[in-house]
């Protein structure tokens, strides 16, 4: 069975009946987990071995793990500092700062692929511009050409653990104060001025090799009378044509109030592939999920599955092992001193 366009979430550490079929459904094609469905290492990889165990090719897994404020499996976990603090230490010292880029990418992946975790939806190549709140330390740098520096050491180190890169949050989330969680934030911006700027790091990164790229919930009213997720100019003609980017592209969440001008779920859900989402993320609404896997009509589309398919995990580790690793322990050493 080909993955599916949707990515949803689970209510907890467990997978419950409904959960396990909605799963089995063919337009699902991944999950991502939260704060909510992590006890243990133990636990956690449990339940991603169940969640891959139900399909061939098996479903995604992903998380948000990027390090300060959003980090969602912890004890047990090496506790990662926000990226900001990597922007520092470049500034202090470009050499190190990317060697210490790379660590942090190749340690965080290291431990989530070490409980099966496919890919975690990093590096953030938002720009640090004193304006955004629900960025702020998130972001590497204010700098697009230091942002993109880093990244690609970050990536650099995730590819070294078996993990494929996801960027957020395209074109550029830095520019307003809003946070698309609560409500439609709107950049004013010209186009030149987006471009000149907050793409450079998203540009830089595909010609490096970017897996998967996650649209903002922005309004650039200048551009496009769409949020940028749900915009076929930004996607198709920016994203696709001008950048040549041919990795997969991921919604933001659905459920999120800067989603709703889209219309209801479904529609959302609609707006969103016919604009170039190849994975629609939907969390923290069960009954959304419902109505989505009610609403969407499985298709044949190779090129989505391609791109979807390239997003699994490779270097298959036994946590044991990794946990006993001479170069892990120098990592964590290492990534501990700055977080």
């Amino acid at each position: 069975m080909a993955l599916g366009p949707v990515m949803l979430d689970l209510a907890g550490g467990t997978l419950t009946p409904a959960e396990r079929e909605w799963l089995q459904h063919p337009v699902v094609g991944g999950v991502i987990l939260f704060s909510r469905n992590y006890e243990s290492p133990a636990q956690i990889a449990a339940l991603i071995h169940e969640i891959h165990r139900l399909r061939e090719p098996h479903l995604l897994v992903a998380v948000d793990q990027e390090g300060g404020r959003i980090q969602r499996f912890r004890e047990g976990f090496t506790q990662l500092p926000p990226m900001r603090e990597l922007g520092y230490l470049y500034d202090d010292n470009r050499k190190r700062g990317k060697r210490l880029a790379e660590t942090c990418g190749w340690l965080m992946a290291s431990e989530l692929r070490a409980v099966g975790v496919d890919f975690s939806f990093a590096p953030v190549l938002d720009l640090d511009r004193g304006i955004s709140t629900v960025i702020g330390d998130r972001a590497l740098h204010r700098d697009p050409d230091i942002v993109a520096d880093i990244a690609h050491s970050y990536m650099v180190g995730m590819g070294q653990a078996g993990m494929v890169a996801a960027g957020k949050h395209f074109p550029g989330h830095g520019g307003v104060d809003a946070d698309s969680h609560h409500m439609l934030p709107v950049d004013e911006r010209e186009y030149q001025d987006i471009y000149a700027e907050d793409i450079v790091p998203f540009e830089r990164m595909i010609h490096f090799g970017l897996a998967a790229i996650m649209p903002a919930h922005v309004l650039y009213p200048r551009v496009d009378a769409q949020p940028a997720g749900f915009s076929r100019f930004w996607l198709q003609e920016v994203l696709r044509r001008r950048l040549g980017f041919q990795g997969a592209i991921f919604s933001d969440d659905l459920s999120m109030a800067g989603a709703h001008s889209a219309g209801d779920m479904p529609a959302r859900a609609r707006a969103a592939l016919a604009a170039g989402c190849d994975m629609l993320l939907v969390c923290n609404d069960a009954g959304a999920v419902a109505r989505i896997l009610d609403g969407l009509e499985p298709e044949v589309n190779p090129a989505r599955s391609l791109r979807l398919m390239r997003l699994h995990g490779r270097h298959e580790l036994a946590r044991d092992d990794l946990l006993a690793d001479e170069a892990y322990l120098q990592a964590r050493h290492m990534v501990l001193s700055i977080a």
